[in-house]
């Protein structure tokens, strides 16, 4: 299953007129043994978010938007709510400069806390809340 996940992650090569993505990088010092994901949010939203979550990971800041450290495939059958983006292999348009980093050697926001929050502050049910359809 995990190569199949993995699989379905592959990326079609850059087209030439679009920026080359930057790979948000780990601090010195810190290991990411689970892999590094990234989850975008406007910059407004992230304020209001650090406080909602009982541990914060590295966050990155590009200019309008905050960039939270998730271990990888942190979004196998879960959709992030609108506003939010999902980047696997940390890969962003822009470079980023790290606005926090927290203190050990894991880079990482744990990703369901993040989500709830997210889901919180955007008035957006998580998704195994939703009604299955028949």
């Amino acid at each position: 299953m995990n190569t199949l996940v993995h699989l379905g992650r592959m990326r079609p090569a850059p087209e030439p007129d679009r920026e080359p993505a930057h790979r948000l990088s780990v601090p010195e010092g810190m290991t990411a043994p689970l892999g590094c994901d990234a989850v975008a949010v406007p910059a407004l939203i992230g304020q209001m978010i650090v406080p909602r979550l009982p541990r914060v990971g590295c966050v990155y800041a590009d200019g309008t938007r905050w960039w939270w450290i998730v271990p990888a495939d942190s979004d196998y059958a879960l959709p992030w709510p609108a506003p939010a983006h999902y980047t696997p292999g940390a890969l962003v348009p822009h470079a980023a400069r790290l606005i926090h980093r927290p203190e050990g050697t894991i880079p990482y926001t744990p990703p369901i806390p993040l989500y709830l929050a997210l889901c919180r502050v955007t008035g957006t049910n998580p998704d195994w809340s939703r009604p299955v359809p028949a």
